[in-house]
C-alpha cells in the first residue's frame, strides 16, 4: 500500500516539474493579463543616431533575473557555435497620398498585393471611397476601387504607363506606425533609418524592428567570435500588428505572412539543432518563422511558405533557444509570443522595471533579449 502511494506521488511529482513551465504560462490566458501602464513619453519618436547605443534589458529565463545592459555588448552573451538568425525583409514605401476625382485628399496604405496591381489597402477616410470611384496619385498613377471588405478594407487596381514598382518608390511613403508622429513635409526622412542595414527582400510595410540595432561592426564581431549568422525572410504584414480583438487568447489568430528559408540556412538550423546548439531569433517575425516552420516538418526545410502558427500561452518552442526582440503594446500578439517564450509572470515583471527604468518603446526604441 505505501509503495504503491509513494509510486503515484513520484509520477505525480514528476509530471508537475515538467508541466511547471507550462501551468504558470496558463495563467495568462485573457489579453487583458498582458496590459501594462505605459507613459506617452517612453513612446520612441525618433531613433538613436548610433543604433548600437540602444539599451538591452537581458532576462534570464532559468535564474527568473534581469539586468540592464546596452545592445553595444549583445555579443558577449553569445556563445561559440549559437546560431543567429535575421529577417532579411525590406520595408517598401507603402504610403501613398492622392486626390479622389472631386478633388478630397485620400490616403492609402498597401497591405499586400492579391493579383497583378490589385491591392488590398487600408484607405482614409474609407467612407468617401465607393466601388468604382477613381483616386489620382500624380500624373502617371491611378487606382480604382473594386471592392471593400467586411473588416473595411479597399481593394483597389492601379493603372499607370509607367513601371508600377519604380513610381511606388518616387512617390510611396515609408509606412511608419500610427505612434511615431511626423507632419507632412518631413514624412519620409526615416526611408533610410527605418529599416535593417541587411535588409535585402523587398515586401514589408513594417521594419523587423529588433534587427534596427545592428551594424556592420557588431555583425562583424558576432562573426568573429565564432557564431553563425544566417537569414530568412518574412515580409512583415498586417497581421503583425493587428489589434487583439478577442479577451479569451484561445480564439486570437494572427494573419498569416510570406516566409521563405534557404537551403542554405535550412542546413545550417539543422545542423544546429543536431548537435544541440543554440538559435537565436532576431525578432518576433524570424521567431513565427522557425516556429512555423518546424511545426509543419518537424525540421527546417528549403521553403516559401505561410506564417501561420499563432504563439499563445501553453506552446512548446521548437526552434529558438533565445530572443532578442524591442518592447511591445501592451495588450498585443507580439507581447503574448514574447511572454509565451520567456513566461507570463517574468516578462511582464520585466516590463514593469522596463517602464520605471524609462526605457525607450516600440520600433525606434531600446531590446530586451532572453535567454
Amino acid at each position: 500500500m505505501t509503495d504503491n502511494y509513494n509510486l503515484h506521488l513520484n509520477i505525480f511529482t514528476l509530471f508537475l516539474v515538467e508541466n511547471s513551465f507550462d501551468l504558470t504560462l496558463n495563467e495568462f490566458m485573457l489579453i487583458t493579463d498582458f496590459d501594462f501602464e505605459l507613459p506617452d513619453a517612453l513612446i520612441a519618436q525618433e531613433p538613436l543616431e548610433s543604433r548600437e547605443k540602444s539599451r538591452m534589458l537581458t532576462v534570464n529565463r532559468t535564474s527568473k533575473f534581469y539586468k540592464d545592459e546596452h545592445f553595444y555588448n549583445f555579443p558577449k552573451f553569445l556563445k561559440k557555435g549559437d546560431v543567429v538568425v535575421l529577417n532579411n525583409t525590406k520595408v517598401f514605401p507603402a504610403r501613398l497620398f492622392g486626390t479622389s476625382e472631386t478633388g478630397a485628399k485620400i490616403e492609402l496604405f498597401l497591405v499586400r498585393e492579391t493579383e497583378n496591381r490589385v491591392w488590398e489597402t487600408l484607405a482614409r477616410p474609407a467612407r468617401r471611397l465607393k466601388t468604382g470611384k477613381k483616386i489620382l496619385f500624380g500624373e502617371n498613377l491611378r487606382a480604382e476601387v473594386l471592392e471593400k471588405s467586411e473588416e473595411g478594407h479597399v481593394f483597389v487596381k492601379f493603372e499607370t504607363d509607367g513601371d508600377f514598382d519604380e513610381l511606388l518608390e518616387k512617390i510611396g511613403k515609408t509606412p511608419l506606425p500610427p505612434y511615431i508622429k511626423r507632419g507632412d513635409e518631413d514624412f519620409d526622412k526615416d526611408r533610410e533609418r527605418y529599416q535593417t542595414i541587411f535588409a535585402k527582400e523587398k515586401g514589408a510595410i513594417a521594419a523587423p524592428t529588433a534587427g534596427l540595432h545592428f551594424t556592420p561592426q557588431i555583425l562583424e564581431e558576432i562573426k568573429n567570435s565564432g557564431v553563425e549568422i544566417t537569414e530568412i525572410t518574412l515580409h512583415v504584414g498586417y497581421g503583425t500588428f493587428e489589434p487583439v480583438r478577442v479577451n479569451d487568447l484561445s480564439e486570437h489568430k494572427v494573419l498569416p505572412e510570406n516566409y521563405e528559408i534557404s537551403a542554405k540556412t535550412a542546413e545550417i538550423l539543422n545542423q544546429a539543432k543536431s548537435e544541440n546548439r543554440r538559435i537565436i531569433a532576431i525578432g518576433t517575425t524570424t521567431t513565427r518563422t522557425l516556429e512555423t516552420a518546424i511545426s509543419k516538418h518537424g525540421k527546417f526545410i528549403s521553403e516559401k511558405n505561410l506564417a501561420d502558427l499563432t504563439i499563445t500561452p501553453g506552446y512548446r518552442f521548437k526552434a529558438i533557444d533565445g530572443l532578442l526582440t524591442n518592447f511591445h503594446l501592451p495588450q498585443s500578439s507580439l507581447l503574448v509570443l514574447v511572454s509565451t517564450f520567456g513566461g507570463g509572470e517574468l516578462i511582464m515583471e520585466s516590463y514593469k522595471h522596463a517602464v520605471a527604468q524609462k526605457y525607450r518603446f516600440y520600433s525606434y526604441g531600446d531590446c530586451m533579449l532572453i535567454v
